[in-house]
């Protein structure tokens, strides 16, 4: 019987590759141009940077394949009660949450919940020692660099801006003077205990003077918000947040374990970039 080339394997395999055609071969498993455009958009990255992106998750993928690194259901599910719990909300009142502040439905939460519960496992089977705990004073340290964090005004004082396209708002961002169709506002002022911790957070983070990030408004539509002013602001003292700010230190320090691992990996690793998005 006539054998195939690889040659000829991998020219059948390029021409009935899915949508758009592949784009980067990580280890002969295939990374779609159709993906990098997807990317691309989420991210607002180019065309380099996002088929990066993807490598370092292909190559993770592949990594916990190969180690037999897998997430039970039960697991996502269990994690998603305690990431409900933490925020003192039902699993169905957190769902709501990420749906309406995040625009992340229940099934794409999963998927991230899933990779995360993953990247722990691969973390701890390639971790060559146990991490300890932060001392005190990395904490303390940590503490003073980002101080903005842990400030939590008594409200805000902000505009609020409606569509019902995306595109409208960024059209008002771009230029605040100019009238733009169906964009409506309205000035409020809104209490910082009143609302979803997530929606507070980022309230928290947009600086005075400057518009936030657009975000769905559970209703088909889209707002974003313009931070006017934070009404009394209070610095919360060190120890109320330590347990908070030694979750953040590990996870750190997870993070550059991963990213030394992948980075020498992607080294050795065959990686074949054949095309990528205009």
């Amino acid at each position: 019987m006539r054998s195939l080339t690889l040659s000829a394997v991998l020219a059948t395999f390029l021409w009935s590759a899915p949508v758009g055609g592949v784009s980067v071969l990580v280890k002969n498993s295939p990374i779609t141009l159709y993906e990098i455009e997807q990317e691309m958009k989420q991210s607002g990255t180019n065309a380099k940077q996002s088929a990066d992106t993807l490598i370092r998750k292909k190559l993770e993928q592949l990594e916990a394949q190969e180690k037999k690194i897998t997430v039970t259901p039960t697991e996502v599910s269990e994690e998603i009660a305690r990431m409900a719990a933490q925020n003192n909300l039902s699993v169905e009142q957190f769902l709501n949450a990420m749906q309406t502040v995040r625009g992340i439905g229940e099934k794409e939460l999963k998927t991230k919940v899933e990779e995360t519960l993953k990247g722990q496992k691969l973390y701890q089977s390639i971790a060559f020692s146990k991490m300890g705990q932060p001392t005190s004073e990395e904490e303390a340290e940590y503490y003073q660099l980002h101080l903005d964090e842990f400030s939590r005004p008594e409200s805000f004082e902000v505009t609020t801006y409606v569509a019902d396209s995306q595109q409208s708002l960024q059209a008002k961002i771009a230029d605040p003077m100019r009238e733009v169709p169906n964009v409506r506002s309205k000035d409020e002022t809104i209490a910082f205990g009143a609302i979803h911790p997530q929606l507070a957070q980022i309230l928290n983070k947009i600086p005075e003077g400057h518009f936030g990030p657009i975000l769905p408004n559970g209703k088909n539509g889209f707002m974003a918000f313009y931070m006017k002013d934070k009404i009394n602001v209070v610095t919360e003292n060190l120890d109320s947040v330590r347990p908070e700010i030694a979750n953040a230190i590990l996870a750190e320090k997870r993070n550059q374990v991963l990213n030394d691992y992948f980075t020498r990996l992607r080294l050795s690793a065959d990686i074949k970039v054949l095309r990528l998005p205009e």
